[in-house]
């Protein structure tokens, strides 16, 4: 398959996706991984402001994580953001995976974050 082919495909996923969880109008867990780092946003019903994130990048992930690409980094940050959200007030969110197959990396933050105590 060549780029441009999985981008479309990526791009149909994501649209697909996200236009449901608009009908739903529930709060997201949004998620973005690229092979260095993952990052995870928590945004509101209309998507007009972030309620709770977390990276890889994070300040309070820098000492304690080995490498940022990999398993153990993602269910670092899925707790983090976890942890955030509760803070915020936000227990029940739409797990939004931007198009990414749900596995590795993109499973192991949702894991972490359902046993941070989120639900979806």
């Amino acid at each position: 398959m060549d780029n441009k082919r999985k981008v479309k495909a990526r791009a149909r996923r994501i649209k697909k996706t996200r236009g449901h969880i608009r009908l739903l109008r529930v709060v997201r867990l949004s998620v973005h991984r690229t092979s260095q780092h993952i990052y995870a946003q928590v945004i509101s019903e209309d998507g007009a402001r972030t309620i709770a994130s977390a990276s890889t990048l994070d300040k309070a992930l820098s000492g304690v994580l080995k490498g940022t690409g990999n398993i153990d980094a993602a269910s670092a940050v899925g707790k983090l953001v976890a942890e955030r959200a509760l803070n915020m007030g936000v227990k029940k969110v739409a797990f939004d995976r931007s198009g990414f197959k749900y596995h590795g990396r993109v499973k192991a933050l949702a894991d972490a974050a359902r046993s941070g105590g989120l639900e979806f």
